[in-house]
């Protein structure tokens, strides 16, 4: 049976995500399901931007690719603006039916930034959240 087809994945280009990349994997595998990986950049300048970018393709890429090592089906998508409302309007139109995401342990530049995104979609979505402690984030 299929309990998930379309899994959202947000990324942050930190270490946290391989938590979460590897337990998707495996759901995803399982299931036979889609998955996106979704950075947003939150910048202030377009440098900013420019420099957030290149990493968030990286990023993205190489998530990409361990995924598509194990079999699974994946788009990658960027977007820039305010994560959560980004997230949010992400899930509204794409037709997941699992959202996945890393916690932080808030050690990192943005990690509060993050854990408040975590915070505003366990009250405003619809569809299941997946939240991934990783062990050691700072590995």
């Amino acid at each position: 049976m299929q309990v998930y087809k379309n899994i959202l994945v947000t990324i942050d280009c930190s270490p946290v995500d391989n938590a979460i990349i590897q337990h998707v994997a495996l759901l995803a595998e399982q299931n036979r399901a889609r998955v996106c990986l979704l950075h947003v950049i939150h910048a202030h300048t377009i440098d900013q931007r420019r420099a957030a970018q290149k990493q968030a393709e990286a990023c993205l890429e190489k998530h990409g690719e361990k995924l598509r090592a194990q079999g699974v089906d994946v788009r990658k998508l960027i977007l820039a603006g305010e994560p959560d409302e980004q997230i949010l309007k992400e899930i509204e139109t794409g037709g997941y039916d699992l959202v996945a995401m890393a916690l932080h342990g808030h050690n990192f530049p943005g990690d509060l930034l993050f854990g408040s995104v975590s915070e505003t979609l366990k009250h405003k979505i619809s569809v299941p959240l997946l939240l991934i402690k990783p062990d050691n984030p700072h590995r």
